[in-house]
């Protein structure tokens, strides 16, 4: 449920009107817009009599919410949700691109990448610690030591680090990491997103493979419930009967969630495709739709890639995406 209050209202009867809410059993977040504040009322509002609430004089209208997420859902917090990291913000007009490789291989790998993707104008670098891979025998990821790879790499170019977690154990590990992912495959792992909830540190949580936009939505209610509000929404493609590609990138899934929710949306070209001729396409169908980032794999030697080399870019491909990509973006009005 939420109640917009008058424009105008002043504090101390917006504080009585918030204590009244209180009442009932309820918690009360309030969201001041530039026009307007709303009171997202969390909990079971079935006591609330709307009728005499609505007769307040401050209050302008109260609306039940019938979808199961709050704290992400846009009726709650009708401004968009800028999310800051390392000086940059993702959302609200701003677009910010996260490239590197799927896997840290090496500390000249993961440096030699950076310097490139920052030359070519990505703000944020990308790398697999920890890989989750459907076959045991794959290579899992350096783990530990990847995370010190990629602190190299933030120390030698200044770019923010993103790089994927797989266990709540492995949190302490993650002290250092500038934002941290959450693949497809944990999106619903709630007792890991419970943990996430608890920091205070944003959060890149990516759509299962066969998951709903509302199931998405929930998984992102789990961090924010537990207080951590910097979420980042990310669409990677969905599984289809389509075999043309690796998976199925939904471009529907990016207006409805900006519809149905404040947090940013970046998209995933890359294991979207999973075919590197198709990244570029993807990128600006993505970024017309309306995404705030996109996250691309970049590795300087693909075809000898300890993983996903088929769908990574060269340093020097990335270049010219990156161009094409900066083009759209000024053309869109976005900054980056």
């Amino acid at each position: 449920m939420v109640v917009l209050v008058k424009q105008g209202t002043d504090d101390v009867k917006l504080q009585r009107l918030i204590a009244q809410l209180q009442s009932y059993g309820v918690q009360v977040h309030p969201v001041k817009g530039t026009q307007t504040t709303i009171l997202g009322l969390i909990g079971d509002t079935s006591a609330v009599d709307i009728d005499q609430i609505a007769s307040i004089d401050i209050v302008e209208s109260v609306k039940r919410i019938q979808e199961p997420y709050k704290n992400a859902n846009r009726k709650f917090h009708p401004n968009d949700t800028v999310v800051e990291v390392g000086g940059l913000k993702i959302g609200g007009g701003h677009f910010q691109v996260i490239a590197g490789p799927c896997s840290v291989e090496s500390g000249e790998q993961i440096c030699e990448v950076a310097a490139r993707v920052k030359k070519a104008g990505a703000n944020l670098l990308r790398g697999g610690a920890f890989k989750p891979r459907t076959s045991p025998y794959a290579f899992q990821g350096l783990r530990a030591e990847g995370i010190e790879l990629l602190s190299e790499a933030r120390g030698q170019t200044g770019l923010p680090i993103v790089t994927e977690i797989m266990s709540a154990s492995h949190i302490p590990l993650f002290e250092t990491v500038d934002i941290i992912q959450v693949g497809a495959r944990n999106m619903q792992n709630f007792e890991l997103l419970k943990e996430l909830g608890k920091l205070k540190k944003p959060i890149l949580l990516k759509r299962g493979l066969a998951n709903t936009i509302e199931e998405l939505l929930m998984s992102a209610e789990y961090i924010m419930a537990g207080g951590n509000t910097q979420v980042i929404l990310c669409e990677r493609g969905i599984r289809t009967f389509e075999t043309a590609t690796r998976n199925t990138l939904d471009i529907s899934a990016i207006p409805i969630l900006k519809q149905k929710s404040h947090l940013p949306v970046v998209v995933d070209p890359s294991h979207a495709a999973g075919i590197t001729s198709l990244v570029l396409p993807l990128s600006l169908a993505a970024l017309a739709a309306g995404a705030d980032g996109l996250i691309i794999e970049v590795h300087n030697n693909p075809e000898k890639a300890l993983s996903d080399g088929a769908q990574s870019l060269t340093p020097d491909q990335f270049d010219g995406v990156m161009e094409k990509i900066k083009g759209a973006a000024a053309f869109f009005g976005r900054v980056m």
